[in-house]
Order: C-alpha cells, then sequence, then structure tokens
C-alpha cells in the first residue's frame, strides 16, 4: 500500500438529440456481451459518423445540449466545488461517508477527503491500491474494498495476472481507518469471481458483508460455473485479520450447469444471462434487501444476515438488459431498480433507444411477509438530449429523507445528476438536474457521474473524469432533508433515517 501525500448557467430545452445510428439495433440483439456492467480499465471508445458529428454540433449551437465540458443546471441546484483527480489516475468509482470524511473509490485505490465545509473539501489521504473497481465502503473503524481484476496477489502492490492462472487473487480488502490521513492494509478475503460491488450488514460484534460477482468460466479455476449466490463474509470488528467467508447462499437454484437465473439470449435476446448479482441494497431496520442480478430483480429476507432467503424473483424480458442497481424507499414498499443498458460503454439517452432501456424500473412492494410480492409500475428516464458521444444510463443514486415523499438523486454517467419525485410510483417526474456537456466530440467516452448521493444536507458526485463534486438543492420539495443528519451513510446499507436511535 502506498499512501500518496462560476459557471454560466442556461435553460435548456428538453429536446431530443439525434440518436447514434444503428446503436438500438446492436443492443436489442447482442447477447449477455452487450451489457457487460460498467467501465473496465479501459474507459469506453468509439468513432461516430461525420454526420453525427455535425448533428451534436448543431445541437450545441442550438443550445439543445450544452458545449463540451460547459455546465448547465436547473435552477434549483448549485455547483458548490469542483476537486479535480490528484494521485490517482483511474476511473472514479462509488462513495461513502462517515462524520465530516467522504470515501472516494477510484480503479487505483481510494482517496478520503475532509467535507466538514461542503465549498471546499480537501483530501486527508490518497491511498494506491490497483484493483478495480475499488468499491468502497466503511463502518466504524473500517473500511472495505472489492476487487474484481485478476492480480498477482492481493497486496496493494500486485499487478494484473490472468484469471485463468491458479494463483491469481480477487476478492475484499479491509482497512483500519482510525487515523483517516494514515489508513492502515489489515485484512484480505479471497472471493469466488472477486468481488464487483459489496454490501455492509452492521452489527455491534461483526460486519456481514455480502459480495456480488458474476461471468463464471471453466477456464477460471477460482471463477467456476454455476456462480447463482453471494458470498456472505464475517468480519470481526476487533479481529479483522480473521474474517472469513461463512456461507455462498444461492439465490438462483436450478438444475445443470448454469443454474437457474434468466437463460439470456437466445431465449431473450438483449437481455443478460444471469451469473450472480451485480450489486444488492439492504435495509436493515426492515430485515430486507433488493438484488440487482443481470437479468434477474430479487426481494429476500436478511433477518438472519448469514442464511439470507428470496422473498419474490422478477424479470423484465422487453426493457431491461443488465438489472444493475437498487434503491428502497423509506417505507420498504417500493424499490426502483436501475438498467444499465450497454454497460455503461454506450450512448443510450436518446430517441432512438426511448424512455424505457436504460432507465429505472419502479417497483411497488405489496403483500405481506415472505408474500410479498414486486408489481412493477413503471419507467423513469433522463430525458434532456445526451450527444451520440455521451455515454449515458441510470446508474447509482440514493434516497432525499423527506417524509411523506419519496425523492432520489441519482447518477447517469455523462447524463449528469438527476433528482426526481417517485412519490406516485406511476408518474415519476424531473425536479432538478445538474450535468456536464460532452467531453469531446470525437468518440464515444465513458464520463460524467458514477454515483451521486444526498448527505447530510448535499448531493456529493463522483465523476468519473472530473472529479468529486459537491451540489446543493433549493426546493421546498426537499428542504426537510437538510434537517436529517446521519454519523455514517454507506448507500447500499440504506438507514432509517426517520427512527433511529
Amino acid at each position: 500500500m502506498t499512501l500518496l501525500h462560476t459557471t454560466r448557467v442556461r435553460r435548456r430545452r428538453l429536446g431530443v438529440a439525434a440518436a447514434a445510428a444503428g446503436l438500438l439495433a446492436t443492443l436489442l440483439t447482442a447477447g449477455p456481451a452487450a451489457a457487460t456492467p460498467d467501465p473496465g480499465d479501459t474507459p469506453a471508445k468509439g468513432t461516430i459518423s461525420s454526420e453525427q458529428a455535425a448533428e451534436a454540433r448543431s445541437a450545441i449551437k442550438s443550445g439543445e445540449i450544452p458545449g463540451v465540458d460547459e455546465i448547465v443546471h436547473s435552477d434549483n441546484i448549485e455547483h458548490l466545488a469542483n476537486i479535480p483527480k490528484d494521485a490517482l489516475k483511474g476511473t472514479n468509482s462509488d462513495l461513502a461517508f462517515q462524520g465530516t470524511y467522504a470515501f472516494s473509490g477510484n480503479y487505483d485505490g481510494f482517496r478520503i477527503f475532509d467535507i466538514s465545509n461542503p465549498k471546499a473539501p480537501k483530501t486527508v489521504a490518497q491511498v494506491l491500491c490497483p484493483g478495480s473497481q475499488n468499491d468502497i465502503s466503511v463502518s466504524g473503524n473500517l473500511l472495505f474494498l472489492s476487487t474484481d481484476s485478476s492480480r498477482s496477489d492481493n497486496s496493494c502492490n500486485s499487478t494484473t495476472q490472468p484469471a485463468t492462472e491458479k494463483s491469481s487473487w480477487e476478492g475484499m480488502k479491509i482497512f483500519d481507518i482510525s487515523d483517516k490521513s494514515n489508513p492502515r492494509y489489515v485484512a484480505a478475503v479471497e472471493t469466488a469471481c472477486g468481488s464487483h460491488t459489496h454490501t455492509i450488514v452492521p452489527e455491534r460484534r461483526n460486519v456481514y458483508v455480502y459480495v456480488s460477482s458474476y461471468s463464471p468460466n471453466a477456464t477460471f479455476p477460482d471463477c467456476q460455473p454455476p456462480h447463482d449466490g453471494i458470498s456472505v463474509i464475517k468480519v470481526p470488528r476487533k479481529s479483522p485479520e480473521k474474517s472469513a467467508i461463512v456461507n455462498f447462499p444461492v439465490l438462483f437454484p436450478g438444475e445443470g450447469p448454469d443454474g437457474g437465473g434468466n437463460p439470456g439470449s437466445p431465449t431473450n435476446p438483449g437481455v443478460s444471462k444471469t451469473t450472480g448479482c451485480h450489486d444488492i441494497t439492504v435495509l436493515p431496520s426492515k430485515d430486507l434487501a433488493a438484488g440487482a442480478c443481470m437479468g434477474d430483480g430479487i426481494l429476500f429476507d436478511i433477518e438472519d444476515p448469514e442464511q439470507p432467503k428470496v422473498i419474490d424473483r422478477v424479470q423484465d424480458n422487453v426493457n431491461f438488459a443488465f438489472w444493475h442497481s437498487a434503491t428502497f424507499n423509506q417505507k420498504a414498499n417500493k424499490v426502483v431498480f436501475t438498467d444499465e443498458l450497454g454497460g455503461g460503454g454506450a450512448a443510450t439517452c436518446n430517441a432512438e433507444i426511448g424512455p424505457n432501456r436504460g432507465a429505472d424500473g419502479i417497483y411497488d412492494i405489496v403483500g405481506k411477509g415472505d408474500r410479498r410480492k414486486l408489481v412493477f409500475r413503471s419507467y423513469f428516464k433522463i430525458d434532456r438530449p445526451q450527444a451520440p458521444t455521451e455515454v449515458c444510463v441510470a446508474h447509482n443514486g440514493s434516497i432525499i429523507p423527506v417524509k411523506g415523499r419519496d425523492l432520489m438523486v441519482q447518477a447517469w454517467y455523462q447524463g449528469g445528476v438527476s433528482v426526481w419525485d417517485f412519490t406516485d410510483s406511476s408518474k415519476p417526474k424531473e425536479i432538478g438536474y445538474f450535468e456536464r456537456g460532452p467531453v469531446t466530440l470525437a468518440q464515444v467516452t465513458t464520463a460524467g457521474p458514477w454515483s451521486a448521493y444526498y448527505y447530510n444536507g448535499y448531493i456529493y458526485s463522483n465523476d468519473i473524469a472530473k472529479g468529486l463534486d459537491v451540489l446543493k438543492i433549493n426546493d421546498r420539495r426537499t428542504d426537510p432533508a437538510k434537517w436529517v443528519r446521519l454519523d455514517e451513510l454507506n448507500v447500499q446499507t440504506q438507514p432509517d433515517y426517520f427512527d433511529r436511535e
């Protein structure tokens, strides 16, 4: 481990930009490979036609989309700060929060910010520890980091190594952050197929970690099919070096080498085959979890965190290509699932793709106990136009805690940050936004916010390319949330905002 020491605002009409020619057909007919989730170590790049480039320039000139790197936002959003990347040059990923600190994942490691003054965050530490995608969370004095790229060993000095080699390592890394300026690497646990993302279930003496990973291959010694479950790690708070896997619950039981999840193509063209989960969100106060699992969405009971039990499972083989993430509303009677169409590597916010793909799916939870069901109500997708070079799709977001309303802030890659209302499950609507114009008009590029989360009165956005942005929303619909204060926030471990000890 190595420790490394005012914008023009204009209103825009919400028209639809010209679509990337042929993209819809490609995404609809492709197999699971078309929905490989999240940008890899090399950001997406692809050429566009001269006609598309000309259309994009025309849209900028007319004011339909912002200019290259130009910042625009709704009147109720303020852009308070931007902290560019520094020592860690890789892709920025997820965020976690504790007290007056924000923890920023990066494919090259992680960065800790002091956010006691949200208008001027200060870097406290930068830790070089390559291992994409370095999904991050914190609990007490522990920090958890996911490694989902095959490495030569479990150290922070490791190098890339083929997954076909038995000695290769992927999994969970654990750090002691009792001294925020000097994190200490204290433990590691190897997990099958690595750790693309993880979700913590904190208890007093232990922290349980649900590890999501996927895409097994018969040639990978440590990632064999079927891979139809999640790894559960038990981490003793006082002895993290004793961390170990305590269970691998099968969430998609079935006969044969592929388990029982969504079969994907050719049975369901354009839909990812389910070979594990991409992300899980838990609501410990309700003993509930929601899993976004490639071709399936699931609801499960986590009363016994070592033995999660599936309650219901849904598929959308018409409009969802890759179930990416999940968010409960505060009453735990709704779940928002995201579809990462194109795997975070395609321009999908356009007329050709339309409003129902690469979108959010809003589901009501009806019934009680083990008879609860997920019932689809509607889709939500930003309708602000994006250039054909802009990778744009539904990505990570969080609840904005206001009693009596279901409000959410969400990242859309180069679609920016959206604040939206789904109080009426059937009629969601955007109420605010922030975004930058295209990074370039020359080629398709992965950039923009990976995560956008509400924490203690502010919105924090981790931009893949531009660094940490701090936003403030001033709106009567969201203003009550300013009074809600948390000591810690891992968005995939949703708190009960209004009934805390």
